[in-house]
């Protein structure tokens, strides 16, 4: 997933270097909320693992 969202983020930059500031408007909201999308993965993933990690530990 953060990988969509740096190719969305560069598809933004190419856009508004062309002057596209519809598409880089759209592409760069895509890229955020995949972005975000991944960092809440992420965090719950990372608790998730903590926990059962304490639960196997003791």
């Amino acid at each position: 997933m953060l990988k969509w969202a740096a190719i969305f983020f560069v598809i933004a930059l190419i856009a508004a270097a062309f002057g596209f500031t519809g598409i880089a408007a759209g592409a760069a909201s895509i890229a955020k909320v995949l972005f975000y999308l991944f960092l809440g993965i992420c965090v719950v993933l990372l608790v998730a693992g903590i926990i059962v990690g304490r639960k196997v530990f003791s």
